[in-house]
């Protein structure tokens, strides 16, 4: 079962934290991420969701983000994370 997490719009120091407990709730599971509504995403909640991918990965679950914001897509490819994040260009997911 893939449980889904919508991301708040804005992602920026005040929100790596309640971030990182809203992950660590569905640890174990599979899980996708709602990025559509996000409006900024700041290098450390980058951190935690570059974090948290590794971490399911490493524990055999999924976490995908989809469906994505302009926002969110331009600010991944700004900090050249888009692999760390498991997006790419043919299937991009973003919203305009």
């Amino acid at each position: 079962m893939t449980n889904t997490l919508c991301l708040d719009p804005v992602l920026d120091l005040k929100a790596a934290h309640p971030l990182k407990a809203a992950l660590n709730e569905h640890r174990g599971s599979s899980v996708q991420l709602d990025a559509s509504q996000v409006a900024r995403l700041g290098g450390l909640c980058l951190q935690v969701l570059v974090a948290a991918r590794r971490a399911w990965s490493e524990e055999g679950h999924d976490l995908t983000i989809e469906p994505r914001s302009a926002a969110f897509s331009t600010a991944a490819a700004l900090f050249a994370a888009e692999a760390h994040l498991g997006l790419n260009a043919e299937n991009d997911g973003a919203i305009p």
